[in-house]
């Protein structure tokens, strides 16, 4: 389990699909859906799963990123910033940041990059989509530029 002052203080890598595609998130000290929360070891099989894929996509940065960065945090886009998002992307997974970092009720994410070949979960192996099916949107996730995190169960 993971405790509310831990996801306050940490930036924690979470996942999450529409029952085809599948969507990182990087919690930046937000509230993370019950589901995920609630399981901390489940968590982190997905979190070494997917870090361990081979590079098979392309990334597209979200032509709208440099504008919102630079409009909450004065500065836009850059290669450090990328980086976790890129890594994610280029193994099929649609990458969403927190909006307003530290804001813990605050359930706001946006869509950083998408992948140009996504990985669906058609893909995955058995025990990797029985942990990855419980943390569902009903939305579509390639059509999804504002992530609201209160619409996942």
């Amino acid at each position: 389990m993971c405790t509310e002052i831990e996801q306050q203080a940490l930036d924690i890598d979470w996942f999450f699909t529409d029952g085809k595609y599948i969507g990182f998130v990087a919690s930046g000290g937000g509230k993370l859906p019950e589901t995920v929360a609630n399981s901390s070891v489940n968590n982190e099989k997905l979190v070494s799963y997917f870090r361990g894929l081979s590079k098979t996509s392309d990334a597209i940065v979200n032509p709208s990123l440099e504008d919102l960065l630079t409009k909450i945090f004065g500065s836009g886009v850059d290669e450090r910033y990328l980086r976790d998002f890129i890594y994610f992307t280029q193994r099929g997974l649609y990458s969403f940041d927190k909006t307003y970092l530290n804001d813990f009720i605050d359930n706001q994410y946006h869509l950083v990059a998408t992948p140009i070949k996504p990985l669906e979960i058609s893909d995955l192996p058995s025990d990797i989509l029985d942990l990855l099916i419980q943390i569902k949107i009903e939305d579509t996730i390639h059509l999804i530029s504002d992530l609201d995190t209160s619409k996942i169960i």
